[in-house]
């Protein structure tokens, strides 16, 4: 494997967030299924404030239908979905088209949930084809180069939303601990003093979520 361009190692970076952001979204979107559909009116206000998007719904019965499959919403999931396919293709000499296939699987599943009177199985298939995506990818890429900036994008994009979330320290510590040795491997441009910063602001008694998703942005 020769030497990753720029443009390169950013696609990996953004494959790797847009996968996982897929990933954990539609996990949550799927935990809250039954709330949304069942409860208060302002229910999905609470999960845009979550994951700290703008709330452009109106109802919750917009949300249901537009977060998930709305294409034109660039905060919906599939949006998400389209933007880690793009990078895969543009990457298909780095990562192959078996890696790349099961990115397809998920936007045939998402694309089968929109037109599903039972719309959380096809999800399902989603978030297990983005499990199987990142299962072949260790596979099948030889580059541990390409690995690792892969799995930068995919630990800092969750760290981000797992502080928005205020996820428990336990799970924060663990993420942040995988993230140090991939950051360091990946070859990519980063702060090692921000990396020490948020490793401090995890481990500290109280967190300050804020602080981290700030902090974890800025690393590279």
């Amino acid at each position: 494997m020769g030497i990753i361009s720029v443009e390169q190692a950013d696609r990996l970076f953004w494959l790797g967030r847009y996968s996982e952001r897929v990933y954990t979204t539609l996990k949550l979107y799927s935990s809250s299924f039954d709330e949304l559909i069942d409860g208060i009116a302002d229910k999905y206000e609470d999960f845009c404030r979550k994951i700290d998007i703008p709330d452009v719904y109106g109802s919750k019965e917009v949300f249901l239908t537009s977060y998930p499959f709305d294409e034109n919403n660039p905060d919906s999931v599939i949006s998400n979905l389209m933007r880690a396919y793009d990078n895969a293709i543009e990457l298909r000499d780095e990562i192959g088209s078996e890696v790349i296939s099961y990115i397809q699987l998920a936007i045939y599943a998402m694309n089968k949930a929109k037109i599903s009177g039972a719309p959380l199985i096809e999800m399902q298939k989603v978030i297990d084809n983005i499990l199987a995506f990142w299962g072949i990818a260790d596979d099948e890429i030889d580059s541990e180069h390409i690995r690792n900036i892969i799995k930068t994008g995919k630990r800092i994009e969750r760290i981000d939303l797992y502080a928005r979330l205020q996820i428990s320290r336990r799970e924060l510590v663990r993420e942040v601990d995988r993230l140090m040795p991939r950051v360091e491997r990946s070859g990519l441009t980063y702060d090692s003093e921000k990396l020490t910063l948020l490793k401090e602001l995890v481990d500290a008694p109280e967190i300050d979520y804020y602080r981290v998703v700030r902090e974890v942005e800025s690393i590279l």
